[in-house]
């Protein structure tokens, strides 16, 4: 009988009460200390439960190479070989080890030397602005400050034409401080993200499929038609256009009064934000500027600043879920991260695009979408301003980004239509192509619950959001009533109670359950 470990015959035979197996004495107690189970069934295995068996002395039978004086000097030969190859395998280890030690050395002492140098050089170069900015004070170009006369229309003084557009900019760049401001809300937002479920007040498919208009607003001039740009804050219900005419419009939905119309942009207003609860309304023109409106306590909005970081139209402008930030994106290749309470532009990030189309933050903040001229949209880590992915696929300009409040899921929208992608593989996992190939579509959204997907071009609609997986079915179409074939832009109301479609004709179209109490048309 052998050893169920070691297959020889044991010195010290015992045996498992539980298994009924052989082992060697020794080494079933090394086992059973080390594992505590049994080595050939994995059952647990104690000390008690294996029993010693009284045998006869045991006398093992010497090796055939054992058995002569010529097969004992062979078996010796044999270890010595095998000891000396052993021997010369290391000394060969050894030596590619200090091979590789002593280069490694090296290239650390290399590495010191440069980054001894590079920050010496650093060091000098600060010194040399530090006396530079001493003696030439350097101008801040880029901002209108709080200091000049604000006028309720939004016009500043003839200096703001003075002022160089092409004069080189310095930007301090995004801090520490900030950065961990933008982490921590991502933490807090991420967090809540996980715990959020569906409003039961938001509105479900069945009321969707009854909508239809139930007013129609007409805000903007009638020489210069077009709504382009929109927004809704939800808290109060407050809709913002952009306009062709150069102006954008604070409307009250509920009660169906326009609250304010910012004037001052010489170009149509490209996009248009609310900030916060509103208390302030950021708006980007093809006039290349940024007008930063606060709003005062007779409901009036006046331009409190205006920047001139852009040397071409402006065609974008997304906040940040802080409220304290924003980004914007130009035509001329580059977007720029702003602090809203200074209004400084901390940076502009430019890279190999021709020019940027559109841009919004991830819900979480630490990540923005843009999309460019060159039928590409581009991811950015906003703490390195990295471009850490890029889709491509589209035809024609990116007209419009739009992420899922799930963290998931993008929609981009361009010529050749709608490109769903899942953030989690950088895969396009769905297109629409709802309209025919000199049809742009001009704007895509998730509702806010990111249950909802609407999609505007010469008529708007409106898909229930699924998995990557599942079809995205068509819940209503609206077809465009403005006569002019196109549709620029749509929003969901609070809840998707409603939806806001713009065009370009003068008129804000809301449509909604026909049965509810709605203002009557401005």
């Amino acid at each position: 009988m052998n050893c169920s470990i070691s297959g020889e015959v044991p010195e010290e035979p015992v045996v498992s009460k539980s298994s009924g197996l052989l082992f060697e004495k020794r080494l079933i107690e090394r086992h059973i200390q080390d594992y505590g189970k049994c080595p050939v069934t994995g059952e647990p295995l104690t000390l008690d439960d294996i029993v010693s068996i009284n045998t006869g002395k045991i006398v093992k039978p010497r090796p055939v190479q054992a058995a002569s004086i010529p097969g004992m000097l062979g078996m010796f030969q044999n270890e010595w070989d095998g000891l000396m190859l052993s021997n010369f395998a290391l000394e060969q280890q050894l030596h590619t080890a200090r091979q590789e030690l002593s280069h490694a050395l090296y290239q650390h002492d290399a590495a010191c030397r440069v980054i001894a140098r590079i920050t010496k050089e650093r060091d000098e170069a600060r010194s040399i602005l530090a006396q530079a900015e001493q003696q030439f004070p350097i101008s801040t170009p880029n901002a209108v400050t709080a200091t000049a006369p604000v006028h309720s229309n939004g016009k500043r003084a003839a200096d703001d034409a003075e002022l160089a557009p092409n004069a080189k900019k310095l930007h301090p760049g995004i801090s520490s401080s900030i950065i961990t401001e933008l982490t921590d809300c991502n933490a807090a937002l991420s967090q809540q993200r996980k715990k959020r479920q569906i409003p039961a007040t938001l509105a479900p498919v069945e009321a969707l499929e009854t909508y239809t208009q139930i007013s129609s607003h007409p805000f903007h001039k009638t020489n210069k038609q077009g709504i382009i740009s929109l927004d809704i804050l939800h808290s109060k219900d407050l809709i913002a256009t952009g306009g062709i005419d150069s102006n954008a419009v604070i409307f009250d939905r509920p009660s169906g009064q326009i609250l304010a119309t910012l004037s001052g942009h010489s170009k149509k207003v490209t996009s248009v934000k609310f900030v916060g609860q509103g208390e302030s309304v950021i708006t980007g023109s093809a006039d290349k500027t940024v007008r930063l409106w606060q709003g005062s306590d007779d409901g009036n909005y006046n331009c409190r600043q205006i920047l001139r970081d852009h040397l071409d139209e402006v065609k974008a402008v997304t906040v940040h879920a802080t409220n304290n930030y924003f980004v914007t994106a130009s035509l001329d290749g580059t977007w720029c991260f702003y602090e809203l309470s200074s209004g400084t532009c901390l940076t502009q990030v430019s890279d190999s695009s021709q020019g940027y189309t559109s841009a919004a933050f991830h819900p979480d903040g630490l990540i923005l979408g843009t999309g460019t001229t060159d039928s590409l949209v581009k991811i950015w880590d906003v703490k390195s301003q990295a471009n850490v992915a890029k889709f491509d696929g589209h035809v024609g300009d990116v007209t419009a980004i739009s992420f899922s409040e799930n963290g998931y899921y993008l929609a981009t929208a361009a010529q050749d239509g709608v490109k769903l992608w899942d953030l989690r593989k950088l895969k396009n996992f769905r297109n629409f192509a709802p309209y025919d190939a000199d049809t742009p579509t001009n704007s895509v959204e998730f509702d806010h619950s990111g249950s909802y997907l609407a999609v505007a071009g010469s008529d708007v609609r409106v898909y229930q959001v699924a998995n990557v997986k599942s079809e995205w079915s068509l819940i209503k179409t609206f077809p465009d009533l403005s006569g002019t074939g196109t549709s620029t832009c749509v929003k969901f109301g609070p809840d998707s109670k409603y939806l806001a479609v713009a065009s370009l004709d003068r008129n804000l179209r809301i449509f909604g359950k026909p049965d509810e109490g709605t203002p009557a048309e401005s």
